[in-house]
């Protein structure tokens, strides 16, 4: 299996602070946003990825990334996004670097607090189709909606006035080849892009979409808000890991003086 980190658009959300800079550059506690969803592909054992970036500061990401030295890889591999086409049009530019083989997808914005291991070999033995991750949120009207009946997708709706669900699509996305026929099957939306709800909506009519709901915490950081929210979150998560590893330390500590 492959990985894609999705890390292109305008970042409006966040102006003025991205009229210098992409969103996925910008700090999420003591790394950069782009750090997260790399490690979260790395951490599930995908070694070849591919970074989609675009605008006037994606050289910035080779100057940050390089080879990806940083995550323990041997070599990083980019594309480059002409326009403001949708996350969908993002994605159609990973069908060579895909070459066949099933894809993992994750949104340049997105951080999770665990992992997502299970998902990953969960989908590996499911063969074919594609599979999201969910998680239940107090606003899910903020996201796409999976409407579920009988342990089942049944459709999703992007932003929907009045959810169906509490169900949050999560910004991870495991997909088969087809995903590329799909996307060019695709018509812009309203708002002038190709959509990867509409995407997942095709994986639903085939009957060929499954789920998984994510374990831990998950927030993007789009916004002015969410991106404090994500600050916070990962900064009390790593409070939490140096006082579990300081306990740790003084409890071999205290074996080792009583042996």
């Amino acid at each position: 299996m492959k990985g894609v980190v999705l890390a292109g658009g305008t970042g409006s959300r966040l102006n003025p602070l991205t009229r210098v800079t992409n969103k996925h550059l910008l700090p999420v506690y003591d790394k950069p946003m782009v750090y997260y969803p790399i490690q979260t592909l790395v951490n599930a054992g995908i070694e070849e990825i591919l970074l989609v970036t675009g605008g006037k500061n994606s050289g910035d990401f080779l100057r940050l990334l390089g080879n990806g030295r940083d995550f323990g890889l041997k070599h990083l591999n980019y594309a480059y996004q002409e326009g403001e086409g949708g996350i969908a049009d993002a994605l159609g530019l990973a069908e060579y670097f895909a070459s066949g083989e099933p894809i993992c997808v994750v949104l340049g914005d997105n951080i999770i607090e665990n992992n997502i291991c299970e998902a990953v070999e969960k989908y590996k033995k499911q063969k074919h189709g594609a599979k999201i991750l969910l998680k239940e949120v107090p606003d899910a009207q903020r996201f796409g909606v999976a409407e579920i009946h009988n342990d089942r997708v049944v459709g999703i709706v992007e932003k929907p006035t009045a959810p169906k669900s509490n169900y949050a699509v999560v910004g991870i996305y495991l997909y088969d080849a087809t995903v590329f026929q799909k996307i060019r099957r695709l018509k812009p939306s309203g708002r002038g892009e190709l959509e990867i709800t509409d995407v997942n909506n095709f994986y639903v009519e085939e009957t060929a979409m499954t789920f998984e709901i994510l374990d831990g915490w998950w927030t993007d950081a789009g916004t002015f808000e969410s991106l404090l929210h994500a600050n916070n979150l990962v900064s009390k998560t790593g409070a939490n890991k140096v006082r579990a590893e300081k306990n740790s330390a003084k409890v071999t500590v205290r074996q080792g003086a009583g042996g």
